[in-house]
């Protein structure tokens, strides 16, 4: 291993969990950080004080690079666009500020708003240091910051399930589900709850987000119904972002239910069935 290779190492995890939250993809997160060591390897080390402060710069640069080269893109998809599925099979050992609910939350900010709230809020940088990473005022990042703060808190449940609750929870809600037990599916829905799916035109989905218990139940009704609506036996629990889920081999392929559990209920469900986004699962 080179010097440049033992010096960067120990910030790789970190520096993918940074590019994931700003991109929303774990492969695009990945080129990312492969850049950044480029980079650094290709850097004068020796007058670098802190690698770490170093490398979480040129990565969010990176990253705001892409933001602003894919903005065309992300307008013209097709649908809701939620971010690429992260899935373990057993336990949680991904951060709960993983989840799927709050990386929709930052994918509603601009760029800067979430480059400042991950930065300071989540990895601690200073806000002399974020702004001169995001080349701002020290004033703007914290307005920027404070921006992003107010409406990830407003996206936030207020009493967030213990693991064991929310598994039991989603388990239930999988199995009304696939047996039409619309009674259940009412009471395990929060009235406001929301479902999400995201095909990018590639499989059919909802093109917007179903609002509201009321319109969710009427949606499911009817999917329940198709022919090829997957059985239970297709369903595989798991760990989705940090949230209880399943991965779903059906008919058509592969896709991901994650259920985010609020107050006891099911308040959000994000079904991402874009075969590009599920080529690590398939």
């Amino acid at each position: 291993m080179t010097d440049a290779a033992r010096d960067f190492e120990p910030h790789r995890a970190d520096l993918v969990k940074v590019a994931y939250r700003m991109l929303g993809s774990v492969a695009e997160a990945e080129d990312v950080v492969q850049d950044a060591f480029l980079r650094w390897n290709g850097a004068a080390r020796d007058g670098v004080e802190s690698p770490r402060a170093f490398l979480i710069r040129t990565v969010t640069r990176l990253c705001l690079d892409r933001l602003n080269s894919a903005r065309a893109r992300r307008e013209e998809y097709v649908g809701t666009w939620l971010p690429e599925p992260l899935v373990e099979q057993e336990g949680t050992g991904l951060a709960h500020d993983l989840s799927l609910a709050l990386l929709v939350t930052l994918q509603r900010l601009s760029p800067l708003e979430r480059a400042a709230f991950l930065l300071h809020d989540v990895f601690d940088m200073g806000f002399a240091d974020v702004a001169g990473v995001l080349e701002r005022s020290e004033a703007a990042v914290r307005q920027l910051a404070a921006r992003a703060r107010g409406h990830v808190r407003e996206a936030r449940p207020r009493f967030r399930a213990s693991d064991e609750e929310a598994r039991r929870l989603a388990d239930a809600f999988q199995a009304a589900l696939t047996s039409g037990d619309l009674g259940t599916l009412s009471r395990l829905l929060a009235e406001d709850a929301v479902f999400y799916a995201d095909g990018g035109g590639k499989r059919a989905a909802v093109l917007q987000p179903i609002e509201g218990r009321a319109a969710i139940l009427g949606f499911l009704e009817k999917i329940v119904k198709h022919p090829a609506f997957p059985g239970a036996k297709a369903y595989r629990p798991a760990w989705i972002n940090g949230m209880p889920g399943f991965v779903v081999h059906g008919p058509e392929g592969v896709e991901t239910i994650a259920i985010e559990i609020g107050d006891g209920l099911v308040v959000g469900i994000y079904a991402v069935r874009n075969p590009d986004k599920l080529r690590h699962l398939s």
